[in-house]
C-alpha cells in the first residue's frame, strides 16, 4: 500500500531527500484510493508546508513538536507501556514480527517508531496492513486529537491512517477532544525540567536499592531474587542485514 510509505515519509524527520521527491510523493497521493479526496487534500497541504518552507525551520519545528514531552511521542509503546518492563518485551515481540516477515531494519530506530511501523505495513498485503493499523487505532486517534489541539498540519497523517484502518476519523477524534483539552501540556520548559528532576530522583533511588541488594544477607535469611533489567543493543548488529529505509525513490 504505497500511501502508507508516503505517510511514513511525511511523519519522519524532514530531509532534503523528502523535498527532492516532492513530485513523486504528490503523484502517489493522487493515485491513492484508500483515502478520501478530503484526506488527500490534507496530505497535499502538509507536503506543501514541508517542501515550501526553509528546511532547517521545518526540522526545528518537527523537533519541537514531536521531540519534547511524551504526549506526541512517535513511539507507540511510549503511550501503551510508558517506562514499565512490559515495554521491553513488547519491542522484542515487534522485532520478531519484523524478522519473521523478512523486514530488516537498516536505521537506528526502535521498532515501535511509527514511521518505521508504517513502512513495514506498506510491504504487507492490504488486509494485513489495515489490521495492523486497526490494532493501534486508539493511539492514532489520540495523537490526531492532540495535534488538532495544537492546530498542527501533521494531524492529517493520523486522520488518513484512521480512515485506512476502517475507522471514521471525525468520530474517533471527537470522542477524545474533551480528554485532550483537559490535559496539561508536557512540552513546556517547566514541564521538561520537572521530568528531568523526577528521573534523577528515580535513578538515585534505584542506585541505592541496587547497593542495598548487593549487601550480604543476614544470617538465616534467604536473599531475595532481584529482577534483571533488559539491556538493549544496536539493532544494526551483524545478525541483521542493513536495508536502506525510507528512500523516496522506492515509494
Amino acid at each position: 500500500m504505497r500511501i502508507l510509505k508516503v505517510i511514513s515519509l511525511l511523519l519522519d524527520y524532514p530531509t532534503e531527500t523528502l523535498v527532492n521527491g516532492r513530485d513523486e510523493l504528490e503523484q502517489a497521493i493522487i493515485e491513492s484510493r484508500e483515502i478520501s479526496p478530503k484526506q488527500r487534500g490534507a496530505l497535499f497541504e502538509l507536503l506543501e508546508l514541508i517542501c515550501s518552507n526553509d528546511l532547517m525551520d521545518g526540522q526545528e519545528h518537527y523537533g519541537a513538536l514531536f521531540g519534547r514531552g511524551r504526549s506526541l511521542s512517535l513511539l507507540l509503546f511510549e503511550h501503551v507501556h510508558g517506562e514499565s518492563r512490559d515495554r521491553g518485551q513488547a519491542m522484542v515481540d515487534m522485532m520478531a514480527q519484523y524478522q519473521e516477515a523478512g523486514f530488516a531494519i537498516g536505521v537506528k530506530e526502535l521498532p515501535d517508531y511509527i514511521p518505521l511501523y508504517l513502512e513495514f505495513l506498506s510491504t504487507r498485503e492490504d488486509i494485513e496492513a489495515r489490521e495492523g493499523l486497526a490494532d493501534v487505532a486508539h493511539l492514532l486517534a489520540l495523537l490526531a486529537a492532540r495535534l488538532d489541539e495544537r492546530e498542527s498540519a501533521y494531524a492529517s497523517c493520523f486522520r488518513a491512517l484512521l480512515q485506512i484502518s476502517g475507522a471514521e476519523p471525525h468520530q474517533a477524534i471527537a470522542e477524545l477532544r474533551a480528554q485532550v483539552a483537559a490535559e496539561v501540556r508536557d512540552d513546556s520548559l517547566e514541564a521538561l525540567d520537572k521530568v528531568w528532576e523526577e528521573e534523577a530522583v528515580d535513578f538515585m533511588q534505584a542506585e541505592q536499592q541496587d547497593r542495598c541488594s548487593a549487601m550480604p544477607s543476614a544470617p538465616g535469611k534467604a536473599r531475595e531474587e532481584s529482577a534483571v533489567p533488559l539491556h538493549w543493543v544496536d539493532f544494526q548488529h551483524e545478525g541483521l542485514a542493513a536495508v536502506p529505509a525510507k528512500e523516496v525513490g522506492n515509494v
